[in-house]
This record gives structure tokens, sequence and C-alpha cells, in this order.
């Protein structure tokens, strides 16, 4: 079994700002960093750190040389990573005192997948093979059909929640991992227990992942459904937690953990990613993880 990710690599430039800003307000920021992230880069590395050989499938502009080293540094594959010209993917991230986010996204060279180069890819990969999908790419929807036709395990994060989705075939998703939010905006409604039942009715074969924030977390299938709760921390910033899980998830799949184990394990990985700064620095290792009390 190989571990594919075809998603984002960003450029993080964050503010740490009193409050989000206002319509209309002009604000000063209390600091500013940059970091490396994009919700495939955060996902391929936390998957890294829990211990899983992934591939990451992307582009990089002219400005991207960094990913390349950041990838080999965190031991993720970059046999599927292109280089071309003009500018690269960039974030930019409002983070305020409460520790909660906003984020603006400038999509750069992450847009600019042909189905050429997604053929290219999967050429090497086949039944079995799991793939993890976000939202910050375009041709999705090929993907998709392409993954689909291989018979992969085609895992999907539907974020950022979009008209691009509404191209995809999300019967052809073997697991979704999505938050309350887009759980939302996939289903119609706000409730947990109507968003899994109105996607396993939608979808009966996929399996659901529905984290809830501070209600923790909910995995359910058309046999079983388990439960984890959050491990409190001090909160520093929430921008990599949901890709920390979703790595560790990928991870703990490919390992053929127990649902339970899972959910515990990305639930603990959370936890550490949220009491640190910025997106793919935050992710612990493995071995953080089952050494840390919380």
């Amino acid at each position: 079994m190989k571990v594919l990710n075809f998603g984002s690599l960003n450029y993080d430039y964050v503010y740490d700002v009193d409050h989000i800003v206002q319509p209309g307000e002009t604000l000063d920021s209390l600091n500013m960093g940059t970091f490396f992230g994009g919700k495939g880069l955060n996902q391929s590395v936390a998957m890294a750190r829990a211990g899983v050989h992934v591939y990451h499938a992307g582009m990089v502009g002219e400005d991207g040389d960094a990913f390349y080293e950041l990838c080999r540094e965190n031991g993720v594959d970059t046999t599927y990573l292109r280089k071309i010209d003009g500018r690269n993917g960039h974030a930019i991230i409002q983070v305020n005192r409460e520790a909660q986010n906003c984020i603006i996204i400038y999509g750069g060279s992450n847009r600019r997948i042909t189905k050429e180069f997604v053929d290219e890819v999967l050429a090497d990969f086949g039944e079995g093979d799991i793939i993890m999908l976000q939202n910050e790419i375009n041709c999705l929807d090929y993907i998709i059909d392409r993954a689909y036709e291989k018979k992969m395990t085609v895992i999907l994060n539907p974020s950022p929640y979009d008209s691009a989705l509404d191209a995809c075939d999300m019967k052809k998703v073997s697991i979704f991992l999505l938050n309350e939010v887009e759980g939302k905006q996939v289903s119609g409604y706000e409730e947990p227990e109507k968003i899994i039942g109105a996607m396993l009715e939608k979808y009966p074969d996929a399996k659901i992942v529905l984290t809830l924030g501070e209600n923790g977390v909910v995995y359910a299938d058309k046999d079983k459904r388990a439960q984890q709760g959050i491990f409190k921390v001090k909160a520093v910033d929430t921008t990599a937690a949901g890709d920390t899980f979703t790595g560790y998830f990928v991870a703990a799949l490919a390992k053929g953990l127990p649902i339970e184990e899972t959910l515990r394990l990305c639930s603990k990985a959370s936890a550490i990613a949220v009491s640190r700064k910025g997106a793919t620095p935050s992710i612990p290792t493995m071995e953080e993880v089952e050494n840390i009390e919380l």
C-alpha cells in the first residue's frame, strides 16, 4: 500500500492581532511570522511525522525551491513535486488573542495542475493505495475520477468549501474528513447527528470523520460509530489543528489501527499542534504524541 497526497504547498504569512480586522478598519499587527503551510503540505508533514512514507504531488512556483528541502527534511517524498513559472501559492493569516484565525488564500502554482500531470502521477499508483485530497488545488474532480478508476482509497477533506466541489462526484469518495462548518456546507444541517445521517444516506458506502472543536470528534459508517473527546491544552494557534488530525488519521489508516485508537491518537496530536505557533512547525512527531502526558 502506497500513500499519495495530491495537494497544496503555501507560504503562510501569519499576523498576530488583537482581534480579527473588521470591514473598513486598519489594524496594527502585534507580530508577523512567515511559515511553510498549505493544507496539502501540512497533511503530508503530519503523515510523515506519524511514521508513514508519503508521496506529495503538487506544483511549486519559481519562488518555491525551499519546499523541496522542507519536504526532504521531514521525510516527505518529492518524486511528484514539480516547479513551474509564476508565484507560489500563499496564505495571509490573522490570529487573534484567543488563537482563532482568519485566512485568505492565493492559489498561485497550486491552481495550475494539469490533467496530463495527474495522469503522470497516478500511473504509478493502483488498487488499495491511498490518495488524500483537499480543495486548495484545481483539477480535483479529474483526480477523484482517475483515482476511483484505479480503485484507490479516496480520502477527501472538502476545505475550503466552494463551487469547485460541485463538479466532483462525491460518491467516489471513500472517507470524508471534515469539520462541523464543512459538514453543514455538505449536508445542509448544523447538528452533528443530522450531518452524519444526511451524509450516510447520500453516501452509504463512505466513512465519515466529523471534528467538532471543543466537542471532540465523531466517526461513523453504516455499521459503526465511535467518539473521542479533546485533550485540553492552552491554545496558541489553531491553524494546523485540522491538518494534523487529518495527517495522523491517514497514517493510522495505513497502519491498520482500530478506529478508537486512531481517534485518540489524532486528537492527542491535534492538541499538541494548537499549543504551538505556525502551521507546519507545530505538527508533532509520533514520538512526541506517544510520550507526552495530556
